[in-house]
């Protein structure tokens, strides 16, 4: 299907379908049963905020895409889906509008019709888009999950939670790079999209539509291919500006770009283990779209020319301008031509070296800032550190006052504990002699008593000695003499009579 039919078909506000979308809370973790468009069933870290909705996008009791959706800016802040494939054609397409996000209490489970809303649904438009922000306005509803996209695009997609304001000239475009980003690049490399997982997001700017949607100052897509051993992260951006093109960037360089600097897919998309071959294949599918925008853009620009032509030509008489068509036509446009083309490409330079010096200026003046910046913030932690440096050491003059105090009495102690020790040394000898010369007669008094103990204690052992020698002297000489005589044969006996 062209774009020129999507928009035709895009522009067509029916009556709402039975949509389910449920929404899930601030607080919890994921989107519930949604969390199955993310990777690793993980949604992105660091895009929450006050103020965002997320909704579960579902349709006939399935489960279609998620979406994070800004209430104060009235535009998603991105949508999630996988394994895209082409829709059938001729469905009618419809915009519906969510019910619980202006009325949390109401009994509608169901994304609705504007119209059907308004007499059931409070403070409608409150916090979210409506079909009437785009009338009478340069913007229409442009989808961020592009309906050509979904296998049920007839109610899925058509919801205003996934519209962001956009130009008609910028929504063909990027369709047009959707599906030929998706077609030719994204979903062949990824095993034909049963593992690819697709973030596509807006950026808010500072201008409104009516004061109330906000326009994108850019939109992006992130892929994500997780194919075991052969996966890949890529990631797009589209300014708003007509003049751009799609441009392509790794998938960190566009969380740089993202407000609060998130993390869109978990461990980077296994970023160890991508394959490089692949998403150089991808980057040379990507310049050949790019090319054809260039291209569809120049003819765009072209195009206000042949316009010129055809007025001019309704002036003149069928005859003439049939007669000026077949020869003046062929060779203006013969001669035309070449200077047609000439322009184009001194143009086409002309901008791009515009743009060449614009960006090199920007840079360097983003370098001269960067380096000023440094120097500042350098500067202004060496001034911090050598005020801390001179507020410490006063700090601690009065500490080590004190100490150095501590340490003279310290040292007088010492000296005076040294000068009583060596007076109390040379008082000692003389007291010593003394005390020993006046204790000498207590000493030798005391020891008369034992001196005198001690001699009688001899005496006596002698005399006993002398007892105990004279006895056994004489009783060893009767022993002798009784042998003698019983030997002899006398018989000494003592009777009673006393007689011999």
């Amino acid at each position: 299907m062209g774009p020129a039919r999507w928009l035709a078909l895009s522009s067509l506000l029916a009556l709402g379908a039975l949509l389910e979308g449920r929404l899930v809370g601030e607080g919890d973790a994921g989107f519930g049963e949604c969390d199955q468009f993310f990777y690793a069933e993980t949604p992105p870290a660091g895009l929450a905020a006050e103020g965002h909705v997320k909704i579960c996008q579902r349709s006939e009791g399935t489960q279609r895409f998620a979406t994070l959706y800004s209430t104060r800016d009235r535009i998603p802040v991105y949508s999630a889906f996988r394994a895209p494939r082409l829709a059938p054609g001729g469905t009618e397409q419809r915009w519906l509008v969510e019910p619980q996000i202006d009325d949390p209490d109401s009994n509608l489970e169901e994304v609705i019709n504007e119209a059907d809303a308004i007499a059931s649904v409070k403070n409608l438009g409150s916090k979210q888009a409506l079909n009437t922000d785009y009338l009478d306005s340069d913007y229409q509803g442009g989808q961020l999950y592009p309906f050509s996209l979904s296998s049920d695009f007839h109610t899925a997609t058509f919801t205003l939670t996934n519209a962001v304001p956009m130009t008609l000239s910028f929504q063909e475009r990027w369709y047009m790079n959707l599906n030929s980003l998706m077609d030719r690049a994204l979903t062949p490399q990824c095993g034909g999209g049963d593992d690819l997982y697709i973030l596509t997001g807006a950026v808010p700017s500072d201008h409104n539509v009516k004061d109330k949607v906000t326009i994108p100052e850019f939109v992006w897509l992130a892929a994500c291919c997780a194919v075991p051993g052969g996966g890949w992260a890529m990631g797009f951006v589209k300014h708003t500006r007509d003049s751009d093109v799609i441009e392509d960037v790794m998938v960190k360089e566009l969380e740089k770009l993202l407000p609060f600097n998130p993390q869109l897919f978990q461990n980077n998309c296994g970023e160890k283990e991508q394959d490089t071959e692949k998403m150089k294949k991808i980057l040379e599918m990507v310049n050949q779209v790019q090319d054809e925008e260039r291209t569809v853009r120049s003819k765009e620009t072209s195009s206000p020319l042949s316009s010129t032509r055809s007025k001019k030509s309704a002036l003149l008489p069928p005859e003439a301008s049939e007669e000026r068509s077949s020869f003046l036509g062929k060779l203006i446009g013969f001669i035309a031509t070449p200077f047609i083309k000439l322009f184009q490409l001194i143009c086409y330079l002309v901008i791009g070296i515009l743009k060449s010096i614009v960006y090199f200026l920007w840079y360097v003046t983003k370098q001269v800032i960067n380096g000023i910046e440094s120097c500042l913030y350098r500067l202004g932690l060496a001034t911090i550190s050598y005020f801390l440096a001179i507020g410490e050491e006063l700090a601690s003059i009065p500490w080590k006052v004190l100490k150095v105090i501590a340490k003279i009495i310290r040292a007088i102690l010492r000296i005076l504990c040294c000068l009583l020790k060596a007076v109390c040394r040379i008082l000692g000898i003389p007291v010593r002699v003394l005390v020993d010369v006046a204790t000498f007669p207590v000493y030798t008094m005391g020891a008369v008593p034992v001196v005198c103990k001690d001699i009688a204690m001899g005496l006596g052992g002698t005399i006993s000695l002398l007892f105990d020698t004279a006895f056994g002297t004489m009783g060893g000489l009767f022993q002798v003499i009784f042998s003698v005589c019983k030997r002899i044969g006398y018989k000494v006996t003592f009777d009673n009579s006393g007689d011999l």
